[in-house]
């Protein structure tokens, strides 16, 4: 069975049943949201895009190379096992990974999703 892996808004409201384990995948706590209602289980760092690389992207970088120096940051050690974490989340469930980002499908968090898919 091909786990199913979702991408939603951190401010979208919690889909009880639906959303399995909802795993916050950036950097930074959204703005403007409470901890409570954020619904967020598993806040994983390893697996968010560092610091210098959204900085790097927010002052002008391409989504190509974007892409590029994403995925060599979750080639690092620490990444590839938070990696195997979540895909064993997975298998196990539903794993929704939630971004601030206004379209979650072409953000970081379906770079993530690609990796974390079989």
């Amino acid at each position: 069975m091909k786990p199913e892996i979702r991408l939603r808004r951190v401010y979208d409201p919690p889909e009880p049943g639906a959303d399995g384990v909802r795993v916050l995948v950036d950097r930074l706590w959204p703005r403007g949201l409470a901890k409570e209602a954020a619904g967020v289980d598993e806040w994983p760092r390893a697996v968010t895009p560092s610091a210098e690389l959204r900085k790097w992207f927010h002052a002008g970088g391409s989504a190509g190379e974007f892409r590029e120096r994403y995925l060599a940051e979750l080639a690092g050690p620490e990444a590839v096992a938070e990696l195997a974490r979540l895909r064993s989340l997975a298998e196990a469930g539903p794993l929704t990974l939630l971004t601030a980002v206004k379209d979650p499908a072409s953000s970081h968090a379906a770079i993530l999703a690609e990796r974390l898919s079989p």
